[in-house]
């Protein structure tokens, strides 16, 4: 059944954490992959040292060896070895440490988001642009951080997965570690179903449906102080790149006219910017797109098209589909296409809403 609801002097030595540790598995915890559970608890330590310090037997479970993907238990006791993190790494725990400060403090201000579903397990906000997900990147709080304060009685309140900033709509929140696990697995198995609505430039040939181009991820180069050096972008390569991602997008159009097309677009893969580029790729962008788009026709967009304009990207998480992950149930979630981006629709698209 299915319901629809970012001449020095001598590098210093690395900052050291020279205790051993044991840790017991609660509630929260039980169920991870060791691996998970150990980069959330050794925060700033590289990836690779984790799988060698598991694979070195420095890591125990209840005194013994335990492969990268042993779940833990409620009650399991941990053992974690004296471990090195890089000052790049320290730096970066201690700008976490200030944005939980800030939450103490109140300087994150508590937000209500619209909910769309919600139960004991798992909520689905109607995300807006404009907003991260969470902070970091030069953002001090997101989504989640507004979350957690409008909900101070929440044991957990973790993210499912995520949306760009200028990406509007549907965003899992889990309510239990159980939900994170079960949604989270269901997107790494690809079991979910997620379909965006996106207004691209240009008359979009009803018989391109599948883009199956692999992608890699880059930062851009530039001169220091340049305000985009240093930003992670993304672009297609050759299929036998060995950088490549594999990288799937269903395309299908909704309306289309000669300067603009709506498209109903789902992602088999959950790469970084996978539809921005993929249509991009194509040569009709995505309308207001600043990283891939036209950068012309969007300052024209800007000013208006008809009675109204356009000052984002119009890209909307419009439809997920999942199952509940308690009772395996499927539902189906559906966002409407928020004010700002319907209006433009009409002028820009009419007939297309």
């Amino acid at each position: 059944m299915k319901h629809i609801i970012g001449g020095n002097p001598p590098p210093s030595a690395p900052p050291a954490n020279p205790q051993v540790k044991s840790v017991t598995i609660d509630e929260d915890s039980a169920g991870q992959r060791l691996d998970n559970f150990l980069m959330r608890e050794l925060k700033g330590v590289p990836k690779t040292h984790v799988y060698r310090i598991i694979r070195s037997g420095e890591v125990r479970v209840n005194k013994g060896r335990a492969s990268a993907d042993t779940r833990v238990a409620v009650g399991d006791v941990v053992r974690l070895p004296p471990v090195r993190v890089s000052e790049r790494a320290e730096q970066k725990t201690q700008a976490m440490a200030e944005q939980v400060a800030a939450q103490a403090t109140g300087r994150v201000p508590a937000k209500a988001f619209p909910v769309l579903f919600e139960d004991d397990h798992f909520l689905a906000v109607n995300k807006p642009a404009g907003v991260a997900v969470h902070g970091g990147s030069g953002v001090s709080f997101g989504v989640i951080e507004q979350l957690r304060m409008a909900r101070p009685q929440a044991k957990f309140l973790e993210l499912v997965h995520r949306l760009d900033r200028e990406t509007s709509g549907i965003l899992l929140v889990a309510k239990k570690r159980s939900a994170l696990k079960a949604l989270q697995d269901q997107f790494r198995e690809r079991e979910t179903g997620k379909t965006y609505l996106a207004l691209v430039l240009g008359a979009w040939p009803s018989n391109k449906k599948v883009l199956d181009k692999p992608l890699h991820k880059y930062l851009l180069a530039g001169k220091d102080g340049a305000a985009d050096a240093g930003e992670r972008r993304v672009k297609v390569v050759a299929k036998d790149d060995p950088d490549g991602m594999p990288s799937l997008t269903l395309v299908k159009v909704r309306a289309a006219a000669d300067d603009f097309s709506l498209l109903e677009v789902t992602i088999k893969t959950g790469r970084t910017h996978q539809i921005r580029v993929h249509l991009a790729s194509e040569g009709m962008p995505i309308a207001g797109d600043d990283k891939y788009g036209d950068f012309e026709r969007n300052k024209a967009l800007a000013r208006g098209v008809g009675a109204a304009a356009l000052k984002r990207m119009f890209l909307h998480a419009w439809r997920l589909q999942c199952n509940h992950p308690a009772t395996g149930e499927r539902v189906e979630l559906r966002a409407e296409l928020p004010p700002e981006l319907s209006t433009f629709l009409a002028s820009a698209l009419p007939g297309a809403a």
